[in-house]
C-alpha cells in the first residue's frame, strides 16, 4: 500500500518526530545537541516555523510547531536533516544514512492537545530514565518554558500565553501542568497519532480539518486498530 502524503496545513500545530536509522544515536555529545538547536534555529527562522517545544533525546528528537505556509514544515525538516547528516558524518569519520525514513507528524487540535503535547515533549526524558524530572534535562524547551533561561528557538504559542497574565504566572501554570502529567489514554493517542500521521482532535475539528485539504485526515472507522506507538 502506497504511503500517505505527510499532513501539512498552516496555521496548525503539528507534533513532529524524526528518529535515528535502526533507533541509533543521532546526539554523541554536547557539540551534536547544539548543531541541531543551531539548525532548527536558522531553519525555523528562514521557513517561517514557530517551534513551540522541543526535545532532543539522544536518537531521536520531537518537535511542537505550526508553519506559515504548506510548504514551510518540509522544507525546514528537509533542510536539517540534510545538513545535520553531512556534520554528523564529516565530525563523526562515518557515512550512509543517519535518519529512520522521513520524519513523522500530525496535527493536533489546539484546544483539546496543544499544552498536552508540550507537556508529552518535556517528559519524554522522564520517561525514558534520563532525567528525574524534566527540569533536569538540558535538551528541551522546558527550562524556556518555566522562565529558567531565554531560548531563540522557541516561539511561544497563544494558548501558553493564555496561561497568566504575567510572566511568572504563566510559568507556574505551565509547571503545574507538567508536574501533573498525562493520563495514559492521552499520552497513547499523542504518540500514535504522530507515528500514523492522521489529525488528532474532536471530531468537529476533524470535520473542518478535512475541508483544507484533500488529503484524508483521519482514518476511516473500518479496518485493523493501529499499533501502540513508542515515545
Amino acid at each position: 500500500m502506497a504511503r500517505l502524503p505527510r499532513l501539512t496545513v498552516p496555521g496548525y500545530p503539528h507534533h513532529i518526530i524524526q528518529r535515528g536509522n535502526n533507533r541509533q544515536m543521532i546526539f554523541k555529545d554536547k557539540a551534536d545537541y547544539e548543531r541541531m538547536l543551531a539548525l532548527l534555529a536558522e531553519q525555523a527562522r528562514q521557513c517561517k516555523v514557530a517551534i513551540h517545544a522541543y526535545v532532543l533525546m539522544g536518537n531521536h528528537l520531537h518537535l511542537l510547531a505550526t508553519p506559515e505556509t504548506t510548504e514551510g514544515l518540509p522544507r525546514m525538516m528537509q533542510a536539517v536533516g540534510r545538513s545535520y547528516v553531512r556534520y554528523f558524518n564529516r565530525r563523526h569519520q562515518r557515512t550512509g544514512t543517519l535518519w529512520e525514513g522521513r520524519y513523522r507528524s500530525t496535527i493536533v487540535q489546539s484546544e483539546r492537545y496543544l499544552l498536552a503535547c508540550m507537556a508529552y515533549v518535556d517528559l519524554n526524558p522522564v520517561r525514558a530514565g534520563l532525567a528525574g524530572r524534566p527540569v533536569d534535562y538540558p535538551w528541551s524547551s522546558h527550562a524556556h518554558n518555566l522562565g529558567l533561561r531565554a531560548d531563540p528557538l522557541v516561539t511561544p504559542h497563544a494558548l501558553y500565553w493564555a496561561l497568566g497574565n504575567t510572566p511568572f504566572a504563566r510559568q507556574a501554570a505551565y509547571a503545574e501542568l507538567v508536574k501533573a502529567g498525562l493520563g495514559s489514554h492521552e499520552r497513547e493517542a499523542l504518540g500514535r497519532a504522530a507515528h500514523a500521521g492522521w489529525a488528532l482532535g474532536e471530531p468537529a475539528f476533524i470535520a473542518a480539518l478535512q475541508q483544507k485539504t484533500e488529503r484524508r485526515v483521519a482514518k476511516s472507522q473500518a479496518g485493523r486498530p493501529a499499533a501502540s506507538a513508542l515515545d
